[in-house]
């Protein structure tokens, strides 16, 4: 009885952590010029799973303060239209701002951080440590029917988000590095652009119409096929930051 227990709680943690291993393990192998020491590796998918309690508390707050907002102004606004909104100032703003906060407080002032690629991998490690205990709440939620598309859809979203993130993310620090201006400018890219993506991919998957299904389909293209390619390309012409 207790064997059986154990093999069933195994196939539940490989088929909600399983996914997101095998991307982090993508990822570390492109990153060439020097790898990243483990320990730290370790400590980007911790900042991670925290950066996931913070965000479960921003979402909760942006829930209420959304739709007790709406009800309390009594206007008439589409659900369509009140799920994207959803979707990008809650979801996404909070998901991403709990990522890139966390990515920034465990990587910023480490002396590993010296090669632009680093950017790409600390964000990539962070998301998909937010991915994998976002993965183990669905799956001991909701059972093993969520994990195979959790696997090809919510997964690489994450790390579509990230990666885009990290490209910013590195380009601030080169500028603090070589005291150019853009710091600033490259950090709000490094939340702005993966909330726009994140909060295009919720809508279309919350909303669920024939038209939005297409777009889902668009996006799920954009990171299959230009997001891996990003990867490679930031690798291949990685360069030190000082």
């Amino acid at each position: 009885m207790l064997m059986a227990a154990n093999t069933v709680l195994l196939i539940y943690l490989c088929a909600a952590l399983l996914p997101a291993i095998l991307l982090l393990y993508y990822v570390y192998k492109q990153d060439k010029v020097e790898k990243e020491p483990p320990q730290l590796l370790g400590r980007m998918l911790l900042a991670g799973i925290f950066a996931a309690f913070l965000a479960i508390v921003l979402e909760t707050l942006g829930e209420l303060i959304l739709y007790g907002g709406v009800q309390q102004v009594n206007v008439p606004v589409s659900s369509e239209l009140l799920t994207a909104v959803f979707a990008f100032a809650v979801v996404g703003a909070a998901e991403e701002g709990a990522k890139l906060l966390f990515l920034k407080l465990y990587s910023w002032k480490r002396p590993e951080f010296n090669y632009h690629f680093d950017a790409v991998v600390y964000a990539v490690f962070v998301s998909l440590g937010f991915a994998m205990f976002e993965n183990l709440k669905y799956v001991g939620s909701y059972g093993l029917g969520v994990a195979l598309p959790r696997a090809l859809l919510a997964i690489p979203g994450h790390m579509s988000f990230a990666v885009l993130m990290g490209i910013f993310y590195g380009r601030a620090k080169y500028c603090e590095v070589q005291g150019k201006s853009g710091k600033g400018w490259n950090l709000f890219l490094a939340w702005f652009v993966p909330t726009l993506l994140h909060g295009a991919y919720d809508t279309c998957a919350m909303i669920s119409t024939t038209y939005t299904s297409y777009i889902f389909l668009a996006i799920i293209a954009v990171i299959y096929i230009i997001i891996f390619f990003l990867v490679r390309k930031e690798a291949r012409e990685d360069y030190r930051l000082a």
